[in-house]
């Protein structure tokens, strides 16, 4: 039988095995040491003052939109090229969503596209409260123009870096915040770093900061200084606001913590692959990626486009052959829940284009030569 090669799978290894036994051998599997271990390192290696670990990148997600005051009457943005809890999570807190169109050459918001949105927003006082950018397959957007935008026109933003850790721009480390309010990092399986399931939002705004540590957990802080009125002993805790339980645990912070100690080597061993990739695929009928000096991406993905009309018959092909490719992404709007919010298709002609085009091919760090250019020969040989 012909081996799967899967679009994107985990890597573990003995340390990765070894630090989550010790976690199950010590006094703590939850709300213990090793969550705090694992955050200082998400601040080292972005650097961000602060992080906070999470059950999962859409807990991260819906705790930033609550913590920045998000509600009825505010209107949310961020790009139809993504999966749906980049919008699912302001509809969490009552919000309206709308959808920027993205760049054909990177599938990112197109800065242009926004301007224009913007323009015609002021003039209908229908400006968003909130912008959410997607670092689509790891490359950062252009984080200094969205901020100017930001600026001028008076909303937040919250970067949605699900496949970006690791990913710097212009010399900048996805996650640092030095434009956004907060990053949201995922750590599902196929991501570049893994927990198991897992997220984490990182900010420099002590008090956001304060505001996530309560909302993760009910909404409780077991600090004096935040209580309504002195406790009257050490196991007093209060309630100030409507949180959730959105806790890591201790198991999977020792997973991520280990992980992290290889994401340099992760990245780098994506970035061979990518570059034998455009070498092989350089003379074929599709459209690669944009490669830009300044944008170093992450490579979570790695998306090639081909004409519409031929999409699924590759796509078909590929999966035959047990080459497990994969689609990234619909336009969130075309999704059956939006659409009886009354989007209609036409609202972001590039994104509707990219995903009648697009096809996801496998990446991940332990990928091999060998498995990589069978990938590529069955897909020369059908193009």
């Amino acid at each position: 039988m012909t081996e799967y090669i899967p679009y994107g799978r985990q890597s573990i290894n003995d340390a990765d095995i070894t630090a989550v036994i010790e976690v199950l051998r010590s006094d703590f599997l939850t709300q213990g040491p090793a969550i705090e271990a694992f955050e200082n390192e998400i601040c080292r290696v972005t650097g961000a003052r602060y992080a906070v670990a999470l059950s999962n990148a859409t807990a991260g997600l819906h705790l930033a939109c609550m913590a920045l005051d998000v509600g009825v009457g505010d209107i949310v943005w961020t790009s139809p090229n993504t999966f749906v809890a980049s919008a699912n999570c302001a509809r969490y807190c009552g919000a309206g969503v709308d959808f920027i169109d993205i760049e054909p050459d990177t599938g990112n918001i197109s800065i242009a596209a926004l301007r224009q949105k913007l323009q015609l927003a002021e003039r209908e006082n229908r400006l968003p409260k909130l912008l959410i950018p997607v670092h689509f397959s790891g490359r950062s957007c252009d984080m200094q123009a969205l901020s100017e935008l930001a600026l001028q026109y008076g909303f937040s933003l919250v970067e949605d870096a699900a496949h970006a850790i690791g990913a710097r721009h212009q010399g900048v480390s996805v996650g640092a915040c030095r434009y956004s309010r907060a990053t949201v990092f995922s750590f599902h399986p196929v991501k570049i770093v893994t927990t198991g399931e897992g997220g984490v939002v990182t900010t420099n705004d002590e008090a956001l900061y304060r505001r996530l540590l309560r909302l993760r957990s009910h909404g409780i802080t077991r600090n004096p200084a935040e209580m309504t009125d002195p406790p009257e002993g050490a196991w007093v805790y209060q309630q100030l606001e409507l949180g959730f339980n959105y806790r890591m645990t201790d198991i999977q912070a020792a997973l991520g913590l280990s992980q992290l100690q290889r994401l340099s080597d992760f990245i780098q061993k994506r970035k061979v692959l990518v570059a034998r990739y455009r070498t092989a695929l350089a003379d074929c009928a599709v459209q690669l990626p944009r490669a830009d000096a300044d944008a170093d991406s992450a490579w979570h993905l790695f998306v090639i486009r081909v004409a519409a009309e031929r999409r699924k018959a590759i796509f078909d092909f590929l999966r035959q052959n047990q080459i497990g490719v994969n689609v990234h992404y619909m336009p969130v709007y075309w999704q059956p829940y939006y659409i009886q919010l009354g989007f209609g298709r036409g609202l972001c002609p590039q994104s509707e284009l990219y995903y009648q085009q697009a096809i996801s091919l496998p990446l991940y760090s332990d990928l091999t030569t060998d498995q990589q250019d069978h990938v590529i020969a069955l897909l020369q040989s059908i193009l």
